[in-house]
């Protein structure tokens, strides 16, 4: 009995069509983008023309596109957002992500939805009421364990989805409104301040300074390039790069990367398969090192460790690349391994501690002319290089192509001849020649250079999405067959297959919810529960429960309030944790920046640490609605 193979999606991030396509190239068997409107990333929206353009060229290889609707929307928004879903479904998206469960109320299209991980899924309670109402990927919390993530598989049969590489939020997705309180800009309506990347100044419960000016809510990027084996033998199926604003190099190298790890994974271990169909072939060899990076870490995956926070600095500092030996007028020279290129972006730490960057004119062995000497360059100073201007150029360049394997028959038929194409996927067409005066009257002069050449331009798949593995001949006879009208034939032939591909791709239907409203996990929702529209709470209540705050985006006064809830804990950072150290308790600190003060108090029977604050005077949210393009 041979079993099914479970598919294993690499999802990767898309500013634009043309990024997607390149992510798709380079080995993505599923992109994720911003439609027009309400897509929860400020800056990153694509027409529908564009969104169509994309899902035209990922069908051709079965790989899919999930368009982001993860706002949370108003109620004038409402009729918006279904609009856009029917036009985004008619573009031919496979799936949309969201976030405002208003939008389950709606008359949408029959297409996949995907719980956003603004969502805030952290338990299987949780996953298997989004799996009862309807989804059919849900995308886990950033700060769950591999065994966090083994319980909610054991759970439900829904398709899992887990961040693997990226920038990481250092609250939990959906429930951080420092942004809204301090400027108005929502981070669940795509507008998000950053206030994490801020320095800050802690300060115990007795005013004692532990740490000053660090970037204490920064985290180190997510990499889980380590943890994918165990990842998918968890229960994960779909493996997320995060990174919608990010530049098309990260996107070429990181996609490749884990397209890399992914295909090492299914060849040693036959019970999976790809989720999308074709080969890329790189130009560049993958390295993570050389994309921005604030060092990476593979967060709690493992559960919690050490050294999880970007505290230095939330730049790019790069790769150790060497030491200062000297420094002259104008250039420097460097104790380092590894060349150096014109063109190079290089950083080092001042006396501060302070990223200082420069860009390197030209370079001369080690010694290094840059545009601008800064002052604060000292000998001794460690390097890092934060742009190698040889990967970059090498990614600027066409770095990958994607082909679909076939099988070509030509054979004689009672009229003339056929040739057919299977593809990898078993999809199959036929198309026909007609005998003629000059088609296949009369046998070829040269019977096995006729054959021979006969099987080459057969199998000239030449720029076209298809790569030939074998061209099989069934003949009677050596015929004489001009050249010109084979092309012909295999051209009419890739193209009706290319059109086969698209138009069996397998988009699938959106699930069924549970017949009878399931309960949900609570009875109760404060302003974390981001009910902004009368249709979500109709939503909530029809789903049992029986008091729901309005979201914190409202605007009305609540006071301090957690601003952000995080697993991430500086008492843990500073080797303060009550747990760890017996004599210690869990009292609130201080985060400062400038007249900013932030109260920060310990959960820690939930080991998590919240940031408390209130909404500043004045401060509201702007209310403009947003419609469609």
């Amino acid at each position: 009995m041979i079993r099914p193979q479970h598919p294993l999606e690499l999802l990767a991030p898309a500013k634009n069509a043309d990024f997607g396509i390149e992510a798709i190239k380079h080995g993505a068997d599923a992109v994720y983008i911003g439609g027009p409107a309400f897509g929860a990333r400020y800056g990153a929206g694509n027409d529908l023309a564009d969104i169509k353009r994309l899902c035209d060229f990922a069908h051709r290889f079965h790989a899919r596109v999930f368009v982001a609707v993860n706002t949370i929307l108003h109620d004038e928004e409402l009729e918006g957002a279904r609009q856009l879903a029917w036009q985004l479904y008619e573009a031919g998206a496979d799936a949309l992500i969201i976030q405002d469960m208003g939008l389950l109320e709606l008359d949408l299209p029959p297409i996949q939805l995907h719980a956003s991980t603004q969502t805030d899924i952290r338990n299987p309670a949780k996953a298997r009421f989004l799996q009862d109402a309807g989804f059919s990927q849900i995308v886990l919390a950033r700060e769950m364990s591999i065994q966090e993530v083994e319980a909610v598989a054991r759970e439900t049969t829904l398709a899992l989805e887990y961040f693997v590489h990226g920038a990481l939020c250092v609250a939990y997705s959906g429930q951080c409104y420092i942004s809204q309180a301090h400027t108005g800009r929502s981070a669940n309506r795509g507008e998000c301040s950053q206030a994490c990347r801020l320095p800050y100044t802690l300060v115990d419960e007795k005013g004692k300074v532990i740490t000053e000016n660090q970037h204490l809510l920064s985290m180190k990027d997510n990499n889980q390039t380590d943890n994918l084996l165990a990842l998918v033998k968890a229960g994960v199926s779909s493996f997320k790069i995060e990174g919608r604003l990010k530049d098309l190099s990260y996107v070429k190298n990181i996609t490749a990367h884990y397209r890399s790890l992914l295909d090492a994974i299914i060849e040693q271990h036959p019970e999976y398969r790809r989720a999308s169909s074709g080969k890329s072939t790189l130009t560049f060899t993958p390295q993570p090192d050389k994309t921005f990076n604030r060092g990476y870490t593979d967060y709690f995956a493992n559960d919690r460790q050490d050294d999880i926070g970007a505290f230095d600095s939330p730049a790019f500092v790069g790769e150790l690349i060497g030491t200062v030996t000297s420094i002259g007028d104008g250039v420097f020279t460097v104790d380092a391994e590894k060349p150096f290129n014109n063109g190079d972006g290089v950083c080092f730490y001042d006396a501060h501690g302070e990223v200082v960057g420069m860009r390197i004119n030209r370079a001369e062995g080690m010694k290094l002319f840059p545009a601008q000497l800064p002052e604060e360059l000292t000998e001794g100073a460690t390097l890092f290089r934060n742009r190698d201007q040889a990967f970059e150029r090498a990614l600027e360049k066409e770095s990958a192509e994607r082909r679909i394997a076939l099988q070509a028959v030509f054979a004689e038929t009672k009229n003339g001849f056929a040739l057919s194409l299977t593809d990898e996927d078993g999809i199959n067409v036929t198309v026909n020649l007609p005998k003629s005066e000059k088609i296949g009257s009369e046998i070829a002069q040269n019977p096995e250079q006729a054959i021979d050449k006969l099987k080459e331009n057969l199998g000239k798949f030449g720029n076209t999405m298809f790569v030939a593995l074998a061209v099989e001949l069934e003949l009677s006879q050596p015929w004489f067959l001009p050249v010109s009208a084979i092309n012909a034939l295999r051209r009419e032939a890739t193209e009706k297959l290319e059109a086969a591909r698209i138009a069996q791709h397998p988009r699938a239907p959106r699930a069924a919810p549970a017949t009878d409203p399931q309960p949900y996990p609570q009875d109760e929702l404060t302003y974390l529960g981001n009910v902004f529209n009368s249709k979500a709470r109709q939503f909530y209540e029809k789903h049992g429960v029986k008091l729901i705050e309005e979201a914190y985006e409202v605007g009305n006064e609540k006071g301090m309030v957690s601003l952000m809830i995080t697993r991430h804990c500086l008492r843990y950072s500073f080797n303060l944790c009550p747990k760890e150290v017996k004599h210690l308790k869990p009292d609130p600190m201080t985060l400062m920046n400038g007249n900013e003060k932030l109260i920060l108090k310990f959960d820690c029977k939930a080991c998590e640490m919240h940031v408390i604050g209130k909404m500043k005077k004045g401060v509201k949210l702007n209310l403009g609605t947003i419609r469609p393009a």
